[in-house]
């Protein structure tokens, strides 16, 4: 069977590496990412135990989404990492790593898209499989919330409010592919309050926090040097967040996805709501005009 570019799975053409710091642990970090076979998934692995990037093994969503293995194996922070992957279209590839979290770099994804690019994709011989959205879903909490919603291709919705001068209110509404991925998206970096940094070291976590690997806030200030990447740079980042974020429902998602003040916590219970949904949501097949739809919904890959 011959699959036309969009259609096929695709992974990693070569090996490729890196080391830095993790944000929260302050670790150093080597990293490998690797080729996989059709049909695997990302898949994190480190002191020998290998974790499926599924939402189900999601164990902490405090300021970075952490996978668990649940017999004390963690990997933490990989929600850039993963919106590389997913933006650039990888769909198999092994996360090696030696430490306790993926290294954050420079606070975006941008580096993770360059390795990607230099280790170059084959395409595959297994068609590409997405979750077709059916029906609306929506998780809340206060004036907080997710939805994904029925739509053809996959677009993002997402608004952001802080009390800060700086940003204020935010809003963007994109479709994406992996140009527009990499043009508006990829670029844009995590971002943090001064007056919070005590607290959050305190709390063990942003040990490893900089203004080289994030943009910081003082009161109404940018402090980074040079500024902002984008004007609205802080509402791309967490569409950044999002796309890794949904990514753990383990295949592209076809529909709309709408957060308002959104984070880690309520995009991993959006896809738990999905998937508790029978009729919400179906297997299909990309690259077909329209999609070919399996409407009797099925386990998630990983656990079939």
């Amino acid at each position: 069977m011959v699959l036309s570019d969009h259609a096929a799975q695709k992974t990693l053409k070569a090996a490729i590496g890196c080391r830095g710091v993790g944000l929260h642990s302050g670790a150093k970090v080597g990293m490998q990412l690797l080729p996989a076979a059709p049909d695997t998934g990302i898949v994190f692995r480190r002191d020998g135990a290998e974790i499926p990037a599924l939402w189900t093994n999601v164990v902490d969503s405090t300021l970075n989404t952490t996978l668990s293995n649940g017999e004390g194996v963690r990997i933490g922070t990989i929600e850039h990492l993963l919106a590389a992957l997913s933006g650039c279209e990888v769909d198999n590839a092994v996360v090696e790593l030696d430490g306790p979290e993926v290294p954050i770099m420079d606070g975006s994804a941008e580096p993770f898209v360059f390795l990607i690019e230099c280790a170059g994709l084959v395409q595959q011989d297994a068609p590409r499989r997405a979750i077709k959205v059916l029906r609306p879903i929506t998780v809340a909490e206060g004036s907080k919330s997710a939805s994904l919603l029925p739509q053809d291709g996959f677009s993002m919705t997402v608004e952001i409010d802080f009390d800060s001068r700086a940003i204020r209110r935010q809003n963007i509404d994109l479709v994406l592919d992996a140009a527009t991925f990499k043009a508006e998206i990829a670029r844009a970096r995590t971002f943090g309050f001064l007056h919070e940094v005590d607290r959050m070291r305190a709390a063990g976590l942003a040990r490893g926090g900089s203004l080289e690997n994030a943009v910081v806030v003082s009161g109404d200030t940018v402090l980074n040097e040079g500024g902002l990447r984008y004007a609205d740079e802080f509402v791309r980042h967490k569409v950044l967040d999002a796309i890794g974020d949904l990514a753990l429902a383990g295949a592209p998602i076809i529909g709309h996805f709408r957060g308002v003040r959104s984070g880690h916590a309520l995009n991993r219970r959006v896809l738990e709501a999905l998937f508790a949904t029978p009729d919400a949501w179906c297997w299909t097949t990309m690259g077909a005009a329209p999609a070919a739809e399996t409407w009797a919904p099925s386990e998630l890959r990983a656990s079939a």
